[in-house]
């Protein structure tokens, strides 16, 4: 009889072990994508930044055009 819950123990310490060793090798897949992907983010990202630049100096343009046409009207 003792001997059925030690195999119980060294089972669930095996499937730990799997479930660890799947868990850090997701985590290191991961890790060497997102290495790799790091030029295309960066790109997205100066896109992105440069369409929002874009944005609101467009904007900020409209603001100054009608705050001048308001003084003059004055």
């Amino acid at each position: 009889m003792t001997v059925f819950p030690l195999a119980r123990v060294v089972r669930v310490g095996g499937a730990m072990d799997l479930l660890m060793s799947l868990m850090l090798g997701s985590v290191s897949q991961a890790d060497t994508l997102l290495m790799e992907s790091r030029q295309v983010i960066g790109l997205l990202a100066a896109i992105l930044a440069a369409m929002l630049a874009a944005h609101l100096g467009w904007h900020g343009t409209d603001r100054v055009i009608a705050w001048r046409g308001r003084s003059e009207e004055d």
